[in-house]
C-alpha cells in the first residue's frame, strides 16, 4: 500500500470511511475498480476532432421561431437566500424549468427554497439532498441524479440543461439566450482547458485515485489513464442538449458505464466527465468549446490552496466580481450569457449594475436598493448550530439594546423590557457594501403590561483604530484590523464585526498603499498587560496586504486586547479588539469549577514558547499585579455577574443603533420593524419574488 493511502487511512475520522478507503485501494490493486480500456465512438481519427466552432457562433436577433426551453439546475448552499432570489428573478421565464438542489447542510436555505416552489409550478426542489463538497465526486453524482429526475418528469418538456450556482448572474436577457440556443439547438457547450493534454491530466490529478467519504476527498495513490480514452476537461459549467443528457443517463454502452466508474474516483469530476463522454462519443461533432460563461479568475489571489481541509489537493477558486471587473464581460469576443462569481456580502453593487443593464432601473423611491441582509440564525436551526461566542454575543446585544431603551426613557415602565429565552433570528446588515452590524430578534416581556413582544435590536460596531500623525514612510499604512476567518482571496474577514472568543485564532491584517520598503514590528498585548506576541514584518514596494496569525497558546484571556504597529519601537498605529468572555460552554451555561480555565488565560501566562516581559519597559506597560488579580477574579465569575462582565466588555465595542417591534408596542420610540429601513422585515423589492407578468417574467 502506497504512502497516500496509508496517510488517508491514518487521517480519516470514521471507521466506515477507513473501511471504504481500504476497499477502494484493494479493488484498485486487483484491477476491479474501473475498466482498463475504453471504446472510441468518435468518427474522427483517435477522437482528435476539432473542438467545434466557438467565436464563429454569433449573437442573434432576440426572437426565435421555435424557441428552446431550458431546464436550469441550480446547485446551492449557504444562507444567501436574498441573492438566490435575485438570480431566480433575473433568469425566470414561465417557459423554462428550475430544479434546485440544496446542500444537505443548508437547512435554512432548504426551507426558504421550498417556499419559492409553492409560488411557481415550474420551480421544484430535489426530494433528495447530498453534501456537495468542493472537488468532490458527490457534485457529479448530484448532476447525474438531477438529469435522471428531469428526464423522468413527464410534464416538463425541455431542450437544454444549464447548471448554475447561487453565485452566478446573467449577463444577457432570456430572449437573447433563447434565440442563440434555438439557432444552435444541436450543439453542446463546454469549455476546454486549452492546454496540452498531458499537462492538464497532471494538473487536474486525473492520474491519481481519489475517494470521497466523511465530507473529504482522500488521495489514495496513482492510476493510469485507460487505453483508448481521449481525456478532456476544463470548466464544470455547461449547457447540454436533451439528446446528450439522455445518452449520458440511459446509455448502457461501455463508454458511458465505464466513465461513470472511472469518474467516481476522480478529483473535480464535473470539470471533465461530460467533456470526456462527449469527446469520445458518436456526438463528438456537437461540441462547442465555449461554456457561455465568463468567470472572474485572478489566480494570484484565487490559488491559495484554500481547500486543503476538504481535499488532498491544491485548488483554485474565482474571485467575486467588483464593479471594476465588469469590463471583462464587455471585452469578450465569444458569446457569453452568465458570469460568476458574485457575493452580495462582499460586493452587491456589481449585481446591481448588471441587473439595471439587463432590465432597467427600479422606479424612483424604491426602498432598500443599497441594503443587503444575510441570515445567520433562525430559531428552527436549533441553538446547537451557534458557537458559544456567537450565542453569548447575540444575547448581550439584545440585553444592551433593551437597557439603552429603558435608559432613554428614564425607567418609564412602558419602555422597560425583560429579555426572554434565546434569539429568534439573527442577521448581518450591510448598506452600500459596508458592514453595518448585527440585527438580533428576540422575545421580551413588557414590565408594565406583562405582555410578550418580539423586538429587534441593531448592534453597531465602533471603530477603535488610531493612526499617529507624522508617519513618514508609514504613511503607507491605510488600515489595521484583527479578526478570524481571513479570506485571502477576497481579502476580507468572514467573521464580520470580529466576534472572538478565548478559543479562537485571531489574525492581524495590515493594508498598505504603494511606497518604500519598510519593516514594521507588530506587538499583541492582552487585557492584563501581558505581551502575548511580538514579530517583524517586511513590507515591500508592491505589498497591499500583510497578515499573520501568531500561534498563541489558548485560552486567550478575555477582555480588551491591543495590537500595535511600531517603527523602531515608536507607535505608528494601534487597534483594540475584544476577546469576549463566554457565558456558555457547549451551549450550556458556564459552571464555576469545571469551566473557570476558559477565562484564566494561557498556562503559566505564556502565549508563546518564550515570554516578552523584557518589552514591558520599551512599550511603557504597567503590567502590575492589579491587572492580573482583576483578570483572575473575573475568571471565576458565573451567572448574573458573568453576564454583567460580558455586557460591560461588549458595550465598549458596540453601540445600539436602533430598535423596533414586530407587533405594536406601548413604548413610543419602538416603531414597527416593517417600517424600519434597517430591519430585514422591511420591504426589499429587489429580492422579492412577485407574480408572473404578461411577458412571462417576474423582473
Amino acid at each position: 500500500v502506497g504512502k497516500d493511502a496509508l496517510s488517508a487511512l491514518h487521517r480519516a475520522p470514521s471507521r466506515q470511511c477507513r473501511q471504504e478507503i481500504a476497499d477502494v485501494v484493494c479493488q484498485h490493486q486487483e484491477g476491479r475498480l474501473m475498466p482498463e480500456s475504453f471504446p472510441q465512438f468518435c468518427p474522427q481519427q483517435h477522437g482528435k476532432h476539432p473542438p467545434g466552432p466557438h467565436s464563429s457562433l454569433e449573437y442573434l436577433p432576440a426572437k426565435a421561431d421555435d424557441p428552446v426551453r431550458v431546464a436550469y439546475m441550480l446547485v446551492v448552499h449557504g444562507r444567501a437566500i436574498r441573492q438566490l432570489k435575485r438570480l431566480i428573478k433575473a433568469i425566470y421565464h414561465q417557459d423554462h424549468f428550475y430544479y434546485i438542489h440544496v446542500d444537505k447542510r443548508s437547512d435554512y436555505l432548504h426551507r426558504e427554497v421550498f417556499r419559492i416552489t409553492e409560488l411557481y409550478p415550474n420551480v421544484r426542489v430535489t426530494p433528495w439532498r447530498m453534501v456537495t463538497i468542493w472537488g468532490g465526486a458527490s457534485l457529479l453524482k448530484a448532476y447525474l441524479r438531477s438529469m435522471e429526475d428531469l428526464l423522468s418528469m413527464q410534464d416538463w418538456h425541455w431542450d437544454y440543461f444549464i447548471n448554475l450556482s447561487a453565485t452566478d448572474f446573467p449577463t444577457r436577457t432570456n430572449e437573447e439566450l433563447v434565440a442563440f440556443l434555438s439557432k444552435h439547438r444541436d450543439k453542446n457547450f463546454l469549455k476546454s482547458h486549452g492546454r496540452e493534454n498531458a499537462r492538464f491530466i497532471k494538473k487536474q490529478g486525473l492520474d491519481r485515485l481519489f475517494h470521497e467519504c466523511d465530507s473529504h476527498m482522500w488521495r489514495l495513490g496513482d492510476r493510469t489513464i485507460p487505453e483508448g480514452l481521449e481525456v478532456s476537461g476544463g470548466s464544470d459549467w455547461f449547457s447540454l442538449t436533451h439528446r446528450f443528457v439522455e445518452y449520458v443517463i440511459h446509455s448502457q454502452d461501455l463508454l458511458v458505464s465505464g466513465l461513470k466508474k472511472f469518474y467516481g474516483y476522480t478529483l473535480l469530476p464535473a470539470e471533465s466527465f461530460f467533456h470526456t463522454v462527449l469527446g469520445n462519443s458518436h456526438m463528438c461533432d456537437t461540441l462547442v468549446d465555449n461554456n457561455l460563461r465568463v468567470t472572474n479568475w485572478n489566480r494570484k489571489l484565487g490559488c491559495k490552496c484554500q481547500y486543503k481541509h476538504i481535499v488532498d489537493w491544491c485548488g483554485c477558486s474565482p474571485n467575486d466580481f467588483k464593479p471594476t471587473d465588469l469590463i471583462r464581460i464587455q471585452q469578450l469576443t465569444r458569446p457569453t450569457f452568465f458570469a460568476r462569481k458574485f457575493e452580495s456580502i462582499v460586493n452587491q453593487e456589481a449585481i446591481d449594475i448588471l441587473d439595471v443593464h439587463l432590465y432597467g432601473h427600479y422606479p424612483p423611491g424604491t426602498p432598500a436598493l443599497k441594503a443587503y441582509w444575510e441570515n445567520l440564525f433562525e430559531q428552527e436551526d436549533g441553538l446547537s448550530t451557534l458557537s458559544d461566542v456567537a450565542l453569548t454575543s447575540y444575547l448581550s446585544f439584545f440585553r444592551l439594546g433593551v437597557r439603552s431603551l429603558e435608559e432613554t426613557h428614564n425607567g418609564d415602565g412602558s419602555c422597560r423590557y425583560e429579555p426572554i429565552g434565546y434569539p429568534v433570528s439573527v442577521h448581518l446588515y450591510f448598506y452600500d457594501d459596508r458592514f453595518q452590524g448585527y440585527l438580533v430578534r428576540q422575545e421580551a416581556q413588557n414590565a408594565r403590561t406583562q405582555a410578550r413582544e418580539v423586538l429587534e435590536v441593531w448592534a453597531l460596531p465602533q471603530a477603535t483604530l488610531q493612526l499617529e500623525s507624522n508617519l513618514r514612510e508609514f504613511e503607507r499604512l491605510k488600515h489595521l484590523e484583527v479578526g478570524a476567518q481571513w479570506d485571502p482571496k477576497e481579502r476580507i474577514f468572514r467573521n464580520f464585526g470580529g466576534i472572538l472568543g478565548p478559543l479562537d485564532e485571531p489574525v492581524a491584517v495590515q493594508k498598505w498603499a504603494r511606497g518604500p520598503n519598510l519593516t514594521a514590528t507588530i506587538v499583541w498585548i492582552d487585557p492584563a498587560h501581558v505581551v502575548a506576541a511580538s514579530y517583524d514584518i517586511s513590507v515591500d514596494v508592491e505589498a497591499e496586504f500583510t497578515q499573520y496569525k501568531p500561534p498563541l497558546q489558548h485560552p486567550l484571556r478575555p477582555g480588551t486586547w491591543t495590537v500595535r504597529v511600531l517603527r523602531l519601537w515608536e507607535r505608528v498605529a494601534e487597534i483594540q479588539f475584544l476577546v469576549t468572555p463566554l457565558a456558555f460552554k457547549g451551549g450550556q451555561a458556564l459552571q464555576k469549577e469545571e469551566d473557570s480555565w476558559l477565562h484564566a488565560g494561557p498556562p503559566g501566562n505564556l502565549y508563546m514558547d518564550q515570554g516578552f516581559e523584557q518589552l514591558n519597559q520599551v512599550l511603557k506597560l504597567s503590567a502590575g499585579p492589579q491587572a492580573l488579580e482583576l483578570a483572575q477574579r473575573n475568571s471565576q465569575l458565573v451567572g448574573r455577574l458573568l453576564e454583567d462582565w460580558v455586557d460591560r466588555s461588549i458595550r465598549a465595542f458596540w453601540l445600539t443603533g436602533d430598535m423596533c417591534t414586530t407587533a405594536s408596542s406601548l413604548c413610543p420610540s419602538l416603531g414597527p420593524c416593517y417600517k424600519s429601513t434597517w430591519s430585514p422585515l422591511s420591504p426589499d423589492p429587489k429580492s422579492e419574488l412577485g407574480p408572473v407578468k404578461s411577458d412571462g417574467r417576474i423582473r
